[in-house]
């Protein structure tokens, strides 16, 4: 499978593009600031029914303008074609299809068109919160389990009801136990669930992280992704009957999966605290390489992968093992932008694999 055009129509900085794709590798060159990361962002829209980069789907459309339109074909063994489209107006609901036909729910899409964006802003991942990384671990589960996405949006309701039920009673100075107990029964019986699915993929996930962080470091630190939950040490139904009387007292829900995270180590220390700032992107690209290599056994196909502005922060040695990764036909379909032509060019002149140039300058996208 792979994404054989896309046309956009005044999504970001973009009043019109249409542009036809090498199954293998696509590069984008150009400044800073001209579009090459919002044509990514618009692939990802294809796969995710959302922007990467902006939850606010309004705000992607281009200033003056009163929608945007995203269009994909994809190619798929050769033999049929899918389009999918995006389509908003103002003040109007998101509207998403496939081959015509429009979605009731935008998370029956999720998984159809599995694909890996690393970016920049990865880093996040070791910098922000908790809540960062739960969602990139569940993004990822959700992606080839449509049962784990149900599950997760039905603890998440579960768990923002009963939070309005302990605010209210604190409110009102009453409580009512039998009440409570309808949400406390959801997501005892969910959170379970997705506790054991979370356990299971990162324990079959983090020694394909540590194989590909090693490949690109050149084996010169050790890394650990480790699961920290609640669910380690009580079962969650005790953990709830534990929590409650604090529950009360804050007024929203302490114990359960809504509070796992993922502690990134190198070399046995927090990464976010010791780590380079070139660990730390190794680190976040390790992790997303690991999704791609993960994504495809269980998918039998490979997902298509993004690559904005990888090589930036990057020591030479990385970026060499990142170009071998590249070259040596690991991936499907790869988009990679630039801000260096000769870095680009370089990797072609190293490998002969099919592949296009595009530049970007003045709002016009040309392929070379």
């Amino acid at each position: 499978m792979y994404l054989r055009r896309l046309k956009l129509s005044n999504f970001k900085n973009h009043p019109e593009a249409g542009l036809d794709f090498s199954p293998k590798i696509n590069c984008f060159i150009g400044d800073n600031g001209v579009g090459k990361t919002n044509i990514l962002d618009a692939i990802y829209y294809l796969s995710f029914c959302k922007s990467y980069f902006n939850p606010i789907d309004s705000q992607n459309i281009m200033h003056e303008a009163e929608f945007f339109a995203i269009h994909g074909d994809y190619d798929k063994n050769g033999e049929t074609t899918d389009t999918v489209t995006c389509q908003l107006k103002r003040n109007q609901k998101k509207k998403f299809k496939r081959n015509q036909k429009e979605y009731d729910r935008l998370a029956e899409h999720i998984g159809l068109y599995p694909l890996v964006m690393v970016s920049p802003y990865d880093r996040d991942l070791i910098n922000d919160g908790s809540e960062l990384r739960r969602r990139y671990i569940d993004s990822v589960i959700s992606q080839f389990d449509r049962t784990y996405l149900n599950n997760l949006m039905n603890y998440n309701k579960a768990l923002s009801q009963r939070n309005y039920l302990l605010k209210k009673f604190a409110e009102n100075h009453s409580f009512d136990k039998a009440t409570l107990e309808i949400w406390d029964e959801q997501m005892i019986k969910l959170g379970a669930a997705i506790y054991e699915e979370r356990r299971k993929f990162l324990e079959a996930f983090t020694p394909i992280f540590q194989q590909y962080f090693e490949f690109i470091s050149g084996g010169h630190e050790t890394v650990s992704i480790t699961y920290a939950s609640q669910l380690h040490d009580y079962p969650m139904r005790q953990l709830m009957d534990m929590s409650l009387e604090k529950d009360r007292a804050v007024r929203y829900s302490t114990a359960g999966i809504h509070k796992d995270d993922l502690l990134f180590q190198i070399d046995g220390h927090p990464i976010k605290k010791f780590g380079s700032q070139g660990q730390q992107k190794s680190f976040v690209i390790a992790i997303k390489l690991a999704q791609f290599d993960y994504t495809k056994e269980l998918k039998s196909f490979k997902p298509i992968l993004l690559f904005d502005d990888i090589f930036d922060k990057l020591d030479e040695n990385r970026v060499a093992q990142l170009i071998k990764l590249v070259s040596e036909n690991n991936f499907g379909q790869v988009f990679i932008t630039d801000t260096q032509r000769e870095r680009i060019e370089n990797v072609f002149e190293q490998v002969d694999i099919d592949h296009k140039i595009f530049s970007i300058f003045n709002g016009t996208i040309r392929e070379e």
